[in-house]
């Protein structure tokens, strides 16, 4: 069955025959033959669902999943949500290979949709901000949109002023901590930035975002000792492939000081290994060439070689379950960082478990005599003010050389 007339037939209904190109296509992602078995049957009875109920194809949504998994009340949780999973996987497949529509356009969307999209992009591709980072922004700014104080969608100068940003920075900040309070207040200001860089308004109201005070952090940030780091290198388990993955990860973490979505965007092409370097892509788009040290090396060329397989994906490490693509991101890489700090029982509590091996480095560095503007060449800090947290670390140095007090009458 050719293209064009596998696409007929999936508009016009779901016949059974269409779910070995399902198949097929999960089969080349790498999915076992047992798992495939599981979501054979689960699309078999979703087809015949479908027939009964007069369904077709190209009206398959959201909805009709839901349908689906509740026509039997009374079963497991656990089955309906991995029957919701198939299904799911299975419309994801419909849309990118047939003309499935995606779903409806919300008639009732706001007008400031199209404004937050253009913030989006200019986060993107003129600010240079991570993927993360734009979803952090951009729901601030809907909110601001949506507010009572603001007309909706409306981005002239008549709709914001001083008074209204404050109010708004007010009504949001209720019972929110400081740390909140900053980032509401980081992303108005970039979004006046915009605003009146693209001409939506004539005066640039960024000034008008009152800004909060941040005290400096007293207590150092947590890291792993030298010993912990090791402990954790020698608990991993090497004679498997996702140890070796692992491994290999956990060796950028210690001895480079990656960031996790530094580690989980690596792309195969960024390892020149002629060169000796690794290209890595940081915070705020900048670009860094770090060395590519021996172990590290030796690392990444054994999971390469005898475990990566072959991909469509460019990301150097992937998903060692189906599909095998890049891992989703720094919460991938913060897993196996806990994993692996409970495998050597260390116990670090807060969040951030791959900055650890971070700030272990730059505690490392400093502890050796490394100077500040060293630690953040090394870190790749766009600020000595970030790096100077880890100056507060040197303070446990000074109780070794720190002369005694000198009691009355001279007594010490």
């Amino acid at each position: 069955m050719n293209t064009a007339t596998f696409q007929d037939g999936i508009l016009q209904s779901l016949p059974e025959n269409y779910i070995e190109h399902f198949l097929n296509y999960l089969r080349a992602a790498g999915y076992a033959e047992r798992t495939l078995r599981k979501k054979r049957s689960v699309t078999t009875a979703l087809a015949r669902w479908m027939k009964r109920k007069q369904i077709p194809a190209d009206d398959l949504d959201e909805g009709h999943i839901d349908a689906f998994v509740a026509r039997s009340p009374g079963r497991r949780k656990e089955h309906v949500k991995r029957e919701r999973a198939v299904i799911r996987l299975l419309l994801r497949y419909l849309r990118s290979t047939t003309c499935l529509q995606g779903p409806p356009i919300q008639k009732n969307a706001s007008p400031g949709d199209g404004l937050l999209r253009l913030y989006g992009d200019y986060l993107r591709k003129d600010r240079g901000l991570a993927e993360n980072s734009v979803r952090v922004y951009v729901p601030f700014i809907r909110a601001l949109l949506a507010s009572p104080s603001t007309p909706m969608g409306c981005a002239s100068g008549e709709a914001f002023n001083t008074l209204t940003i404050q109010a708004f920075i007010l009504s949001q900040g209720r019972n929110r901590s400081a740390a909140y309070i900053r980032l509401l207040a980081t992303a108005l200001r970039s979004f006046f930035r915009f605003l009146f860089v693209a001409g939506q308004i004539a005066h640039d109201l960024s000034p008008s975002v009152p800004r909060v005070c941040k005290y400096r952090q007293s207590v150092p940030p947590a890291f792993l000792s030298p010993d912990e780091v090791e402990r954790v290198l020698a608990a991993t388990d090497r004679s498997t492939p996702s140890g070796r993955r692992d491994h290999a990860i956990l060796l950028l973490l210690a001895r480079l000081g990656l960031r996790a979505g530094e580690i989980a965007s690596l792309e195969l092409d960024n390892i020149r290994w002629r060169a000796g370097e690794i290209i890595v892509s940081g915070k705020g788009g900048m670009v860094d060439r770090l060395p590519l040290l021996s172990d590290i090396g030796e690392a990444l060329a054994a999971y390469l070689r005898e475990d990566r397989g072959v991909s469509a994906s460019r990301r150097v490490f992937l998903r060692t379950w189906a599909p095998h693509i890049g891992l989703t991101g720094p919460a991938a890489v913060g897993h196996i960082v806990r994993q692996a700090l409970a495998r050597a029982e260390v116990r670090r509590s807060g969040r951030g478990a791959a900055h650890l091996f971070r700030h272990g480095l730059a505690t490392k560095m400093i502890r050796q005599g490394a100077s500040m503007p060293e630690i953040s060449e090394v870190l790749r800090h766009r600020s000595q003010t970030t790096t100077a947290v880890y100056a507060q670390v040197s303070f446990e140095a000074l109780r070794g050389v720190a002369l005694p007090w000198p009691a009355i009458g001279g007594a010490q």
